[in-house]
């Protein structure tokens, strides 16, 4: 599966819309996925809107819990990349990253002053 580098820069203000989840690797017996290392994978999902768009809600897998990631916290990804997948007649694209981190709120509440 090729993966694509997805520029974060480019996609305006992320949130976590819904907070860490560990992925579930088999429903059945609830096992949780686990990566080459051992680290158990989490899912998060954060909204994206770019200018003058609709907000869009992708789910992002990341190796190890996400510290102080909440919901409605303004999120930074680093190391996004996107994966087109195909399985008999269903396809989408799944999104994985290195790591998803809190803005500290003194840098997501600077630039945001009014002025007329």
């Amino acid at each position: 599966m090729q993966s694509i580098p997805v520029d974060t820069t480019r996609l305006g203000v992320l949130r976590c819309a819904v907070g860490p989840e560990p992925k579930i690797a088999d429903f059945e017996s609830k096992e949780v996925k686990k990566d080459r290392d051992g680290n158990t994978i989490y899912t998060v999902a954060v909204t994206v809107r770019q200018d003058g768009r609709r907000v869009s809600v992708i789910e992002i897998a990341v190796p190890g819990e996400p510290k102080g990631v909440v919901e409605g916290s303004e999120v930074r990804v680093t190391g996004l990349e996107a994966f087109a997948w195909a399985m008999g007649d269903r396809h989408g694209i799944s999104f994985r990253a290195s790591a998803i981190t809190p803005v500290p709120a003194s840098s997501a509440t600077a630039g945001k002053g009014g002025g007329a």
